[in-house]
């Protein structure tokens, strides 16, 4: 039986069906994506989705979904399913489905009289093709399968009407047609492994709805265009493969296609095996680039994300080359000391304190690894320098050293740590000043540094900065600790402590050079313990604070609201993890595999087989956010690296 399956009464269940998404990405970027009941629930769903790279920056939904019918004793009978205004769903193909499993692909079953139609659904790991099997494993009598393309040929962050600049016309190809509905878009090629009929009737399809989006309180509504359909007889036990792609194939070669991809696949037959089965689809591979998406199916490349997620996507699945290739395509991007953040406008936003001290501590899991102290510094020293120097002197943002040797950074109007949502242009967590977890990850980075040029002989290098670690760790224990409190302010501003219990300080803990005591860390994670953990991840603020939200739902405004002050982070459980086995060794093991353990359920929700990117801060913890998120996915494939490492140390 496969590890991820459903059975008839879950899958009737619309609710139910809606709430459970299919995901699966490629090296390209390109993702397809929908419910397991087939009907599309976000605007960002589609079988094919690709990057228009000449267009913007975002993917296009080419291909939102297929409808297909069952005819036989000119009976017809549509599995399709799509909602319509006031909750209406219109076709009801959900009522026909029999069963759900994940292994080795994603294989649908309906069932009507005495026809079962099972599908099958397959992405291709190196293009922009969908493929769907379609294969007749019951019937009594001549059945023909009808399948209905509808197309939106649209960003994922808008949504189309009818209009007279659609092209309807279409070209034909081996075995099947082609459709390019607006100049600049790449052709969508519709081919079929058998000879079928295809009949060009072109016509809109009206007010389609996609719930999540109305939840969000987000334009909802949109037409889609339907070019034709195509049909096919077929017999008991036959099978025909539809591929979906933006360039033409030979449709003789579908099947042995079709089959080499499976084998590509990292089975989803356990828990761990779902998690790196997620994880290899955040790299993309693009002519000399090599990035990480920081989720699916909305996010694109965001720099912190990168760095939080790389060693655990890359260097935890023994994929040196990726985690390599990421590094390097990164630095191609800096601005002087800083990397990119996201982009805005197709251009990108360098706004992140942050993110070149994890960019040290990337390098330092792999040196760490790879036992390659001498060889990292002198590859990446000028890098490195650049970043300790553009901070000790200065740099955009008002990021700079003090006379403490503390990093300050931001003002009014900024946001640059990772809690950087904003609100009517004003940021919900302002934060500037002295942030906890940056001047840890500080410590730690200019530790670091020094660690390398020890190995190497560096004595420039030492003499001007090997005395800067002890003024670090004082000033940040004057600055952060408090003995009565037990715990770290979060941040200071203006010689104003905030005492707010956040998750940050928890970085004071976990990194590899810590600039707390062992009793601090001990305290610091008992305060986190007792008043952020859950079996989620951490709370991103404690519930006894009168601004936390235990709910991430409503419009924008609410939403945004809820980001940072109570939802659940899934990436800062393996911080947590780590810090704890640190202090407790192997005694504190079980803790850790209980919190490990917790996570399982997770696959079986949201998007199957993955982590979301949130949860709520409340039991029961819904999933929220993106269905699958590169530092939650990371960060649990790190605790497992990390318990098998506890077990087997001296």
């Amino acid at each position: 039986m496969s590890y991820i399956s459903f059975e008839k009464t879950q899958l009737i269940n619309l609710e139910f069906a809606l709430s459970r998404e299919l995901l699966r990405a490629n090296r390209s970027g390109a993702y397809s994506s929908t419910t397991i009941a087939g009907c599309n629930t976000r605007k960002s769903h589609g079988l094919l989705v690709v990057p228009q790279p000449w267009l913007d920056h975002n993917n296009h939904v080419l291909l939102s979904s297929i409808d297909e019918t069952i005819i036989q004793h000119n009976e017809e009978f549509n599995f399709g399913v799509r909602m319509y205004p006031n909750g209406t769903y219109n076709p009801k193909g959900h009522k026909y489905l029999r069963a759900f499993t994940a292994e080795p692909i994603p294989k649908i079953t309906y069932r009507v009289g005495g026809v079962v139609l099972s599908k099958e659904l397959l992405f291709a790991v190196n293009e922009a093709r969908v493929m769907i099997r379609y294969t007749l494993e019951e019937a009594t009598s001549q059945t023909t399968l009808r399948l209905k393309p509808f197309l939106a040929f649209r960003s994922v962050h808008q949504l189309t009407r009818a209009n007279i600049d659609a092209n309807i016309k279409y070209e034909t190809c081996q075995k099947g047609v082609s459709w390019q509905m607006y100049n600049g878009y790449s052709r969508l090629n519709f081919q079929i492994s058998k000879d079928t009929e295809y009949t060009h009737v072109p016509d809109w399809y009206f007010n389609i709805e996609y719930i999540r989006e109305k939840e969000l309180g987000l334009p909802h509504q949109e037409d889609l265009f339907v070019p034709g359909f195509f049909e096919v007889d077929l017999k008991k036990g036959e099978s025909i493969i539809v591929s979906a792609g933006l360039e033409e194939i030979k449709p003789d070669t579908l099947n042995r296609l079709f089959n080499a991809e499976i084998k590509k696949r990292i089975p989803r037959n356990n828990f761990e095996n779902c998690l790196l089965n997620s994880a290899e689809q955040f790299l993309v591979k693009s002519k000399n680039k090599t990035e990480i998406m920081a989720g699916f199916p909305w996010f694109g490349t965001w720099g912190r994300d990168t760095f939080i997620a790389l060693p655990g996507v890359t260097l935890s699945r023994g994929d040196e080359t990726s985690f390599k290739a990421v590094i390097d395509t990164m630095i191609s991007t800096m601005r002087g000391p800083l990397f990119p953040n996201i982009g805005k406008n197709n251009q990108p936003d360098y706004e992140s304190v942050d993110s070149p001290l994890w960019f040290f501590w990337c390098l330092q899991q792999y040196s760490t690894l790879k036992n390659n102290h001498t060889e990292i510094w002198k590859k990446y020293k000028k890098v490195l320098l650049t970043i300790l120097e553009g901070y000790r002197e200065g740099t955009e943002y008002n990021i700079r050293m003090l006379d403490n040797c503390l990093i300050t950074a931001g003002g009014p109007g900024m946001a640059l740590t990772w809690m950087d949502v904003f609100n009517n242009g004003k940021p919900i967590t302002p934060r500037s000043g002295m942030a906890v977890e940056v001047n840890a990850l500080w410590y730690n980075a200019v530790c670091y540094a020094v660690q390398l040029a020890e190995f190497s002989d560096d004595t420039s290098f030492l003499n001007e900065w090997k005395s800067v670690p002890e003024k670090i760790k004082a000033s940040f224990l004057e600055t952060f600790w408090d003995e009565k409190k037990g715990y770290l302010a979060d941040y200071v501003y203006e010689g104003i402590k905030d005492w707010t219990i956040r998750p940050n300080m928890l970085l004071a803990a976990s990194m590899p050079f810590s600039p707390i005591t062992e009793e601090m860390q001990d305290a610091v994670l008992k305060r986190v313990k007792s008043d952020l953990l859950t079996d989620r991840g951490l709370r991103s603020l404690t519930p006894t604070h009168p601004l936390y939200k235990g709910v991430y739902a409503g419009n924008q405004t609410e939403r945004h609201l809820a980001y940072h002050q109570g939802t659940v982070f899934p990436w800062l459980i393996s911080h947590f993890s780590e810090a704890w086995l640190k202090l407790q060794g192997k005694s504190g093991l079980s803790f850790i595999e209980d919190i490990y353990a917790s996570f399982e359920p997770v696959v079986f929700e949201a998007g199957l087989g993955s982590v979301s990117e949130i949860f709520d801060g409340d039991p029961p913890h819904e999933s929220r956010g993106a269905i699958s998120q590169a530092w939650s996915i990371s960060a649990l494939i790190r605790i497992k690296e990390l318990i098998e490492k506890t077990k087997t140390s001296k």
